[in-house]
C-alpha cells in the first residue's frame, strides 16, 4: 500500500467528532471575531509556552512581522536571520521595514551557526531571529549571550517547533518575543491559517493587540496604523481541542523519528539534535548527494516524500540581485540534498519500518 507523505484528513481523523461539535457550538453562538475561543486559546498557549501572554493572529508570517514592528526599531535596521529557512522569515523582516542579514546554518543541524553571527553584527544590527527549523531547537545559550552583550533583541521563529524544549525550557520562552504558525500541517495545526505571538513584557502585548486589529482597542478609535490580522474564532476553537493532544502528537513523532535514527544506514545523513534539546520532528529531514534519484526510487516503491526547501533563499527570484548564492555554500548544498521522510501523526511504526527497508536497498 502506498505511503503518503501527509494526509490532513487522516491526521485530524481522531478529532473529527469534537471538531463538528465545536463548529456547531461556535455557529449557534454567533461570535466569530476575537471571542471566547480566541481568549481561551491565548491563555492556554501562553501557559503551555511558559510565557506571560499569547496574542493570536492570522498566520505565522504575520506573527513574526507584528513582533518585529512592535519592537519600534529604527527604519532599515539590520536583522540577523538564517540563510536556510522558509521564505516567511525573510519576508517578515522586509515587511517590517528592515534589512535581513543572512547567516549560514550548521551543516549537521540545519539551524543557524551561532559561531558566524558576531562577524555579521554592525552598528545597524538591532535583532537576531533564530529559526527552530523542522522542530529542532537552535543552540540558544550562546545566542542569548550575544544578544545580552550586544544589547540586541532576540526573536524566535518557532513556526515548526510547538512543544520543543531547550535545557528543559519550552521553545518560545527563550527570547524577547516568539512567533508560531498553525498552518494545517504543523504538529499543532488548525484547519486553515493561524498564528500567535508569545512573550513576557506587557508593552509588547499591548502593541501587538493593537496592530492585529486595525490599531484599535476600542471600535472606531484607532491609535496606531494597524492591520487586519486576527486569529479566527473558529480556528481557535479547533486549536483548543488539538492542544490537549499536542504532547501525544509530539511523543508519537519522536517515536517514529527514533525508528529512522536506529534503522537507516549511514548513507543517509540524519540531523543532529543537541544533547540539551528535544525536537518535536515536525519534519524528519535527511541529506543524500543523489537526493533526486533517491526520491524517484522511493516514489516508484510507493513512498511519497517532501522537499524543504529546494530553492535556497539567496536563489529565490523574489530576492533577485540581493544575495549571491556562492556566498552561502552550505545553504545551497542543503537545498540540493535535503529530503523529508514521512512522519505524520497518522503514520504507524509499520509505515516507517517499510520506508527504512526500501531506503536501505537504494
Amino acid at each position: 500500500m502506498p505511503i503518503e507523505y501527509e494526509n490532513l484528513a487522516k491526521t485530524n481523523q481522531s478529532f473529527h467528532q469534537d471538531f463538528k461539535a465545536m463548529f456547531e457550538e461556535t455557529l449557534y453562538k454567533g461570535q466569530f471575531i476575537l471571542g471566547n475561543q480566541v481568549r481561551n486559546f491565548e491563555e492556554s498557549w501562553a501557559n503551555y509556552c511558559n510565557t506571560n501572554f499569547a496574542i493570536g493572529v492570522n498566520s505565522g508570517l504575520d506573527a513574526l512581522t507584528l513582533a518585529l514592528i512592535a519592537l519600534d526599531l529604527p527604519p532599515q535596521s539590520e536583522i540577523i536571520v538564517p540563510s536556510h529557512t522558509f521564505i516567511a522569515t525573510i519576508l517578515s523582516v522586509l515587511q517590517a521595514g528592515h534589512q535581513p542579514v543572512l547567516v549560514e546554518p550548521h551543516y549537521e543541524t540545519y539551524n543557524i551557526d551561532e559561531s558566524k553571527i558576531e562577524e555579521q553584527i554592525t552598528s545597524k544590527t538591532k535583532a537576531i531571529i533564530v529559526v527552530h527549523l523542522y522542530g529542532t531547537p537552535c543552540d540558544m545559550k550562546p545566542i542569548q549571550d550575544i544578544c545580552h552583550t550586544r544589547s540586541l533583541y532576540l526573536l524566535e521563529d518557532a513556526a515548526q517547533a510547538h512543544g520543543a524544549t531547550y535545557q528543559n525550557q519550552k521553545i518560545g520562552s527563550l527570547g524577547d518575543l516568539a512567533s508560531f504558525s498553525f498552518y494545517p500541517a504543523k504538529n499543532l495545526g488548525a484547519l486553515g491559517d493561524g498564528g500567535v505571538v508569545v512573550g513576557n513584557e506587557d508593552k509588547f502585548a499591548q502593541k501587538i493587540s493593537l496592530l492585529r486589529n486595525y490599531g484599535s482597542k476600542e471600535k472606531y478609535n484607532h491609535v496606531k496604523q494597524g492591520f487586519n490580522s486576527r486569529l479566527d474564532e473558529l480556528q481557535a476553537s479547533f486549536l483548543n481541542i488539538k492542544l490537549k493532544a499536542l504532547d501525544a502528537i509530539n511523543a508519537h513523532k519522536r517515536h517514529l523519528a527514533s525508528l529512522y535514527q536506529a534503522g537507516l544506514k549511514e548513507d543517509f545523513m540524519q540531523p543532529k539534535i543537541l544533547p540539551q534539546a528535544e525536537s518535536v520532528y515536525h519534519i524528519f529531514a535527511i541529506m543524500h548527494p543523489e537526493r533526486d534519484r533517491l526520491r524517484e526510487y522511493l516514489l516508484k516503491n510507493g513512498i511519497q516524500t517532501g522537499l524543504h526547501y529546494p530553492i535556497a533563499i539567496p536563489e529565490q527570484k523574489a530576492f533577485e540581485g540581493k544575495w549571491n548564492i556562492n556566498d552561502y555554500p552550505i545553504s545551497a548544498e542543503i537545498a540540493k540534498t535535503q529530503l523529508s521522510l514521512p512522519i505524520a501523526y497518522f503514520h504507524q511504526k509499520s509505515d516507517v519500518e517499510h520506508v527504512i527497508e526500501v531506503m536501505n536497498t537504494f
